[in-house]
């Protein structure tokens, strides 16, 4: 595993290792920048179909969901008829097919697909706004920020090699998706909840590992001349880190959140 040292131990000195270092730089703020971006879109989808979905005006009620909320024909369209079950595998299907198709794409393509993604999410994560209080929304996405801020800057800086947690942070990762599908059908709060606790814990660890991770692949290109996967790296380290951004947040509202 390629470390950022090895820049150095490994005969790169000087003026190229000057020229890495700012790569890395420039590398990660793209990383960053379009994970950002990727968040806003979501947020903005989200919240924009939710609005679409639900209202208050009765005389546009399709379905009543508390005592002043109803949703709009669109909104049982997407919440409660058979499509919502596509709705929610989407994003899904979306990383698969996204990793699958990643060596075919060029980075502008792969940027533009990781957007769509992002709107695909947005749409699946809608209904948190019908069922959790803005406030609490909020909150939660701010406590998630810090953590994520926190624990991404850990990955980056840290001297320890992390690449051991991968096999271990995999085995949890579909642990929590195949429980979480089951509980789908059982609808256990206390399954919920244990997935919710392990899944902060798999996140805040993935968050981590994937950040070393996104750091040693980008040396290990650029030592070798390989920038023609520089720009796709950025992307799928960016989606990296947008996933474990997401399911983070998800797990710490399911765990805190104030339900309408």
């Amino acid at each position: 595993m390629a470390q950022f040292d090895t820049v150095r131990t490994a005969g790169v000195t000087g003026a190229r290792a000057a020229q890495i270092d700012e790569g890395l730089r420039a590398h990660m703020n793209k990383v960053y920048g379009t994970m950002s971006v990727g968040m806003l879109i979501t947020a903005l989808a989200a919240w924009a179909i939710s609005g679409l979905a639900s209202t208050t005006d009765p005389s546009q009620a399709a379905a009543q969901i508390s005592a002043t909320t109803y949703l709009t024909d669109f909104g049982v369209a997407i919440y409660a008829s058979p499509l919502k079950w596509l709705i929610m595998f989407a994003p899904l299907i979306f990383v698969f097919g996204m990793g699958a198709m990643m060596n075919k794409m060029s980075a502008a393509t792969a940027q533009l697909v990781f957007y769509a993604f992002a709107t695909v999410m947005g749409l699946s994560l809608s209904s948190i706004f019908l069922v959790y209080t803005s406030t609490s929304i909020a909150q939660v996405f701010l406590i998630t920020a810090i953590a994520f801020a926190g624990l991404s800057l850990y990955g980056y800086t840290t001297k320890k090699d992390l690449s051991g947690w991968g096999t271990f942070l995999m085995m949890g990762l579909i642990g929590i998706i195949v429980a979480s599908i089951v509980n789908i059908f059982l609808g256990s709060p206390a399954i919920m909840f244990a997935v919710s606790v392990l899944g902060v814990l798999i996140f805040a660890g993935l968050t981590a590992y994937d950040t070393q991770n996104i750091k040693n692949t980008y040396i290990q290109m650029a030592m070798h001349g390989d920038q023609e996967w520089l720009g796709k790296a950025a992307i799928m380290g960016a989606l990296s880190l947008y996933l474990d951004f997401i399911n983070m947040f998800m797990m710490l509202l399911s765990l805190f959140g104030n339900r309408e």
